[in-house]
């Protein structure tokens, strides 16, 4: 009896909760003297790195990691609502970025450092643990294998079909077949309601991490 082609694609989708939050933070003031500006700048960021590196121990936190970027100084000078240009004006900013264990302690901090001068918060990236990650993805790398089987397996039950075999098992696209995918190996983060709240402050809501995988798999069945 010839053998029926069953090409699939497999897929699994898994939550977890955020086990760690990077928060981008930029110091920054503008004026007509760059001197000023600049030190200005320097101060703030020096106070603000000073408070991140009373926190940080790579092994138990709050703070595990931590960079700033140099000093970035630039000018223009702005056109007023008349057309004319008008006397240069002087801009410094750093940028530096933290990275939480305790979310707590990130909300804390987070409140504190947005109420100094020319700071400004540019946002919290939520993350997996390196080891959590792998952990994961190889389960929905697994998960959607057995997704693909399971599929095949009911299309190869409805043609009558009880022999099933794999014989070729890829990343999506890579079996040649033009299928349409709807996810990827990679991590991704989708909002979910889990608060990490500073009593009487500031509550902040880490996004769970969604870690997707999709394969595609041939079988042949009999």
């Amino acid at each position: 009896m010839p053998e029926t082609v069953i090409t699939v694609q497999g897929s699994h989708d898994a939550f977890h909760p955020a086990e760690r939050g990077t928060v981008t933070v930029a110091v920054g003031f503008e004026g007509p003297d760059q001197a000023p500006v600049v030190a200005r700048t320097t101060q703030g960021t020096a106070a603000l790195v000073a408070g991140i590196v009373d926190r940080h121990d790579p092994d138990r936190g709050p703070v595990t990691w931590w960079a700033s970027d140099r000093i970035q100084v630039w000018s223009h000078r702005p056109f007023n609502d008349q057309g004319e240009q008008v006397p240069l004006v002087h801009h410094a900013v750093t940028t530096t970025r933290a990275k939480f264990r305790d979310f707590e302690e990130l909300a804390r901090w987070v409140e504190r450092a947005a109420a100094h001068p020319g700071v400004r918060i540019d946002g919290i990236e939520w993350a997996l643990t390196e080891r959590t990650k792998a952990e994961a993805v190889g389960d929905v790398r697994a998960r959607a294998v057995a997704d693909a089987r399971l599929k095949a397996q009911a299309y190869a039950a409805a043609l009558g079909l009880t022999d099933l075999r794999c014989v070729a098992l890829a990343d999506p696209g890579m079996l040649g077949d033009r299928v349409h995918s709807s996810g990827s190996p990679v991590a991704a983060a989708f909002s979910r309601a889990a608060k990490a709240e500073a009593p009487g402050g500031l509550a902040l809501t880490p996004e769970d991490i969604a870690v997707s995988a999709t394969v595609d798999a041939r079988f042949v069945a009999s």
